[in-house]
């Protein structure tokens, strides 16, 4: 039988959305395969990994260590290393988030595997990822070792979760050592908001909110919708928001379901983070801004007025 890995990311202890996403596209890849969940943490795996066998996956196998609190590239190298050698699997499927595309490239490399990123879908024993920013997509495979892939999130829905579901949760004793990177403090941004690589909803802003202040209707737009609020390369770089709210090709990648574009441009550079959207609506004053050309629907408008009455209007449908 064959056997597929399928990596949880854990965020504060929670595994991510995109964790129960490797699970389903294990599931495509081969959907007679043994599928086995990896957690590796600090705390809280064991709950992290019911819930991968609830989304799915056959069994699961955890490290527990306190040096995984932090992602580091050395330590989790270490404990994913010893759960493959360990399991010996066909293949292994992890997210194409910020610590995926650090580790994947690590672990293939260790196993002489070749490495198919940021993939879209499955189709049979081929893989779909986007490529020239989003532009045209192409179609790869991996013709003998194992196959080593990494999902782009909220591309590849989970699978409905089954709380009934059980199997066997294993643990594996990992001497972490020798590490070049020690993390002694993390210091995070406050935020209340969705978490904008896995929001559903995304309200991005653009220079044309004009200012920090002018982000205030996207917020209480998010707010009424349960969006997160993202923004273009040319906001951050005015100084009207932070730079992790930044959407783009130097930015995050992102794919919700609704993306409503306030006052942006449509820049080559942005349009390679949110192009693959599902239904995009951009606000603009400039009828011939390039965001128009992506979008599913437009407004032409002062985002100003068109803001403030769709949140009004979105208040008054609920």
């Amino acid at each position: 039988m064959t056997k597929l890995l399928a990596f949880a990311e854990l965020k504060d202890g929670e595994a991510r959305n995109v964790s129960f996403e490797t699970v389903s596209a294990a599931r495509q890849i081969d959907e007679s395969a043994e599928v086995v969940g990896i957690v590796l943490g600090s705390e809280n795996v064991e709950d992290a990994a019911n819930q991968m066998i609830q989304f799915g996956a056959d069994r699961a196998v955890t490290v527990t260590d306190e040096k995984l609190a932090n992602y580091t590239s050395d330590a989790y190298t270490q404990a994913a290393m010893a759960v493959i050698e360990q399991e010996d699997p066909d293949g292994m499927v992890m997210g194409h988030t910020s610590s995926g595309k650090d580790l994947s490239p690590r672990l293939a490399s260790k196993l002489d595997s070749g490495l198919i990123s940021d993939i879209t879908g499955v189709e049979g024993d081929q893989f779909v990822r986007p490529i020239y920013s989003g532009k045209a997509f192409e179609k790869k495979s991996i013709k003998g070792g194992k196959t080593f892939v990494t999902i782009r999130p909220n591309n590849i829905a989970p699978l409905d979760k089954d709380e009934s579901r059980s199997g066997d949760v294993s643990s594996v004793d990992v001497e972490i050592k020798d590490l070049r990177t020690i993390i002694k403090d993390v210091v995070r941004k406050a935020s209340d908001g969705v978490d904008l690589s896995e929001a559903n909803i995304i309200v991005a802003g653009g220079r044309g909110v004009k200012s920090e202040e002018g982000f205030e209707p996207l917020h209480e737009l998010a707010d009424e919708l349960g969006a997160a609020v993202g923004a273009s390369r040319g906001a951050c770089d005015a100084g009207y928001c932070d730079y992790s709210l930044q959407i783009g090709q130097t930015g995050k990648v992102v794919t919700p379901d609704l993306y409503i574009a306030c006052g942006i441009s449509g820049a080559i550079q942005h349009l390679a983070g949110m192009s693959n959207s599902k239904v995009i609506v951009a606000i603009n004053k400039d009828p011939e801004a390039n965001i128009f050309n992506v979008a599913d629907y437009g407004i032409v408008g002062d985002l100003f007025d068109v803001v403030p009455k769709l949140t009004e209007e979105i208040k008054a449908q609920a």
